[in-house]
């Protein structure tokens, strides 16, 4: 177990547009765009020095759901591997993989050989699910899927550590090897007290999905504890989705554009800087955003000013 972000160092990334559209959180001109803008965008994150680009996961959306959650959710490990090839050196995360959906050793060789085909770029971010529906369709354990993450996260681990592990009764070999050492970073997602557990005892990062009920900073006090506890080590991954961002231009007065959510936080790179700065001094040094656009031309360029104009400030 390692974390990936260097002590000291705050790393940023995105999920991306296009891949996931769900009507809660899909831009408009998303409806129309396809792998074209999707490549784009992940470029763009490329150049401008993120962490990662991130796919979400779900297999088939059920009825009535797909009202709010849309049907448009391309595969996570055939996205991934596509953009492994249009990108160069940004990580490629599953933001999140849903563990239960699959046994182990399944997740064990996608992610190894995404990391193999990609020089050693991927992050198995992972979680338990929340669409029962979903469970039920793919024959799935809805009331068991917490347990079903932490015993699934042992076997990857011991997976990725080496080529051949004992399931069971059974000696199996699992190639290709992995070339980042020990294996892709497992980062694990959700923001319930379980959740928060498996991912300070199993994990190497913390993935949150949503507000924690009990605060962000009681949050990481809460995983930084069970790690002391467990004596593991310190360095740990701690993340925030950070949620719409944009850079505004002097010339707006102040004003937000009309494709830019209310919520979203928005300002000049000094003042989206000092934002910033208030969660990284709460123990977090992993952020995510959602850069906000008209079009994918216009999200390229956010990301690419975010990482020359908003990053350095950061300190």
């Amino acid at each position: 177990m390692a974390a990936l972000i260097p002590t000291g160092a705050i790393g940023w990334g995105l999920q991306l547009p296009v891949q996931a559209q769900s009507r809660i959180f899909v831009q408009p001109w998303e409806a129309a765009a396809g792998p074209s803008e999707l490549a784009r965008v992940a470029a763009a994150a490329d150049r401008a020095g993120a962490l990662y680009v991130a796919v979400c996961d779900h297999i088939a959306i059920p009825s009535p759901a797909d009202e709010t959650m849309g049907t448009t959710w391309y595969d996570t490990v055939a996205t991934l591997g596509w953009l492994a090839a249009q990108t160069a050196s940004v990580n490629l995360l599953s933001h999140v993989y849903v563990l239960p959906y699959r046994a182990p050793l399944i997740t064990a060789k996608a992610f190894a050989t995404l990391d193999a085909l990609s020089g050693g770029r991927a992050i198995l971010g992972v979680g338990a699910g929340h669409v029962a529906d979903e469970f039920a369709v793919l024959g799935a354990d809805y009331d068991r899927r917490g347990a079903a993450v932490s015993d699934a996260v042992p076997v990857i681990r011991a997976a990725f550590d080496s080529e051949v592990v004992d399931v069971g009764d059974v000696r199996v070999g699992v190639a290709p090897r992995p070339v980042r050492p020990g294996g892709p970073p497992i980062w694990i997602g959700g923001s319930s007290k379980p959740a928060l557990r498996r991912a300070a005892l199993l994990g190497d990062g913390w993935l949150p999905q949503g507000p924690p009920k009990m605060g962000m900073s009681a949050a990481v006090e809460f995983i930084r504890q069970a790690r002391v506890e467990a004596g593991l080590p310190e360095q740990f991954d701690i993340g925030v989705t950070g949620g719409p961002i944009f850079i505004s231009e002097p010339s707006d007065h102040g004003e937000v554009p009309e494709h830019v959510p209310e919520h979203a936080m928005v300002g000049s790179p000094d003042q989206l800087a000092e934002r910033i700065r208030r969660l990284t001094g709460r123990g977090i040094n992993q952020l995510q955003f959602q850069f906000m656009g008209r079009d994918a031309d216009q999200v390229c360029d956010q990301i690419e000013r975010f990482g020359a104009e908003v990053v350095p400030l950061l300190g």
